[in-house]
């Protein structure tokens, strides 16, 4: 039978249209559906849109420290109509930059919703077209990149509104600021608003169920992110359960239990950030013999899903739920496809979350270390003794390494301080490529860099630490 394309990417998020792009490199006659925008989440409603508004806030709250640079300004003040409207423009450049390269690398978008079904080999894609109608095409190989959504508990209240209660998307975009909110979860995404809105003025108030706001992260990146928010004013109610959330005239009530102990927050405004699902509905997955487990496609290491043909990578295929790790999936998954060796799956993933102070993260806790049995070594060095970021008045927050002892390799590393997520790329190439102490300790890092305190950790590891 002769084939419409070679590979039919359903879904235009970093996943999907960068596997898009990477294919039509291979010289794969290649189609892209998007039921939404070219971007997908990310670019549109995520992580793009997130860090404007966080520059945003960032700048603002800076203004009542110009007085420690020896700077004055006079009344201070936000128009948050343009904070909003600077995002979304963000946002859309972004979002004409895709439709660019999709243009560039001649690859067909088709605007429309997907469903898959049982085709000659690899399934078939039915789109229903936002013009109308609908059309059939075939490919020797389908990769679903359909991401995935805010999950939500509507039995609790936990549902958005679109008023009182938002998720992610609500609060990119809302009408005014609330002067004060609950945001149940404290991930990146909880955390990164909190941080926006406290920035602003609100009063935010951070629910967690775990003992410890971000939990994912390492334990003592967790506990000084904690107090580092809490003396911007933010406040933290962890090992804390919502058993419901009511809207009242005003606002929003929720009824919380910690410790045994029933507590009742009111706010203008809740947001839920308790994690995600996998959009995997109507899509046909089912009929095809698809295997999902909880709201995410099964695949092997290389994103085959079992049905022949079919392939899924990024968020729909399981945590972390991270753009970069559905991009460098989709470009493993694509290679694997056309018979190359494809990149290495196994690089560590960085996690990153933009509030203020940031965190960054990538390879192994220390935790994580001990419980596979390592001989753990462990360097820490602080941001407050180090030039440029005394300088820079960007003192709070410190760098963690951790070396395997019988090796030295560095396993993990973990930081918290001003522009920390430009950093931890430098560690996650030295796991990358398998570094060593030695070798990142001869390492020649410019002076005066607040990446300096980088090498001071893993001097520190092994008791050579310089400055301290």
């Amino acid at each position: 039978m002769l084939m419409d394309f070679d590979v039919i990417v359903i879904g235009a998020g970093p996943g999907g249209y960068v596997t898009a792009i990477r294919a039509a490199q291979l010289g794969l006659k290649t189609a892209i559906v998007e039921r939404e925008l070219l971007g997908g989440v990310c670019l549109n409603w995520g992580c793009i849109p997130t860090k404007a508004l966080l520059k945003s806030g960032e700048v603002f709250e800076q203004l009542s420290h110009l007085a420690d640079y020896g700077l004055k300004v006079e009344k201070a003040s936000f128009d948050f109509g343009k904070v909003i409207e600077r995002s979304r423009k963000v946002a859309a450049q972004l979002n004409s930059g895709v439709a660019f390269l999709m243009k560039k690398h001649k690859i067909e978008v088709i605007e429309g919703q997907a469903r898959l079904e049982r085709g000659q080999g690899a399934p078939k894609v039915v789109v229903a077209l936002k013009a109308g109608g609908s059309r059939a095409i075939q490919a020797k190989h389908v990769i679903l990149a359909t991401g995935a959504r805010a999950r939500t508990i509507p039995a609790i209240g936990l549902e958005p509104d679109g008023e009182r209660v938002w998720t992610y998307r609500e609060a990119l975009a809302p009408k005014a600021a609330p002067k004060s909110l609950v945001v149940v979860g404290s991930g990146a995404i909880g955390i990164e608003f909190a941080s926006f809105y406290r920035a602003l003025g609100s009063e935010v108030t951070v629910v967690e169920a775990l003992p410890r706001i971000l939990p994912v992260e390492d334990e003592e990146v967790s506990k000084a992110a904690h107090k580092a928010f809490e003396r911007r004013g933010i406040r933290f109610r962890v090992g804390a359960s919502v058993q419901k959330l009511s809207k009242t005239k005003t606002g929003v009530s929720l009824a919380i239990e910690a410790g045994g102990k029933a507590e009742t927050l009111s706010a203008d405004v809740a947001i839920v950030a308790v994690g995600i699902v996998g959009n995997v509905e109507d899509l046909g997955l089912e009929a095809l013999g698809a295997k999902i487990e909880k709201t995410h496609v099964v695949t092997d290491a290389h994103g085959a899903t079992g049905v022949p043909g079919l392939y899924a990578i990024g968020d729909v295929a399981g945590p972390p739920w991270l753009a970069h790790k559905a991009s460098h999936e989709g470009v493993h998954c694509i290679e694997h496809i056309a018979g190359l060796k494809p990149t290495n799956l196994s690089s560590p993933i960085p996690g990153c979350t933009y509030a203020s102070p940031q965190i960054a993260s990538v390879g192994l806790t220390e935790a994580q270390a001990k419980e596979k049995g390592l001989d753990v070594k462990v360097g820490r060095f602080p941001f407050r003794v180090n030039g440029k970021a005394i300088a820079a008045g960007e003192t709070e927050g410190f760098v963690k390494t951790v070396f395997d002892g019988a090796t030295g390799a560095l396993v993990g590393a973990h930081m918290i301080g001003g522009e920390v997520t430009e950093m931890i790329q430098g560690f996650a190439l030295a796991i990358t490529m398998e570094a060593t102490e030695a070798e990142i300790q001869a390492t020649v890092y410019p002076h005066p860099t607040m990446s300096e305190a980088m090498h001071e950790a893993a001097l520190d590891a092994y008791g050579r630490v310089l400055h301290i």
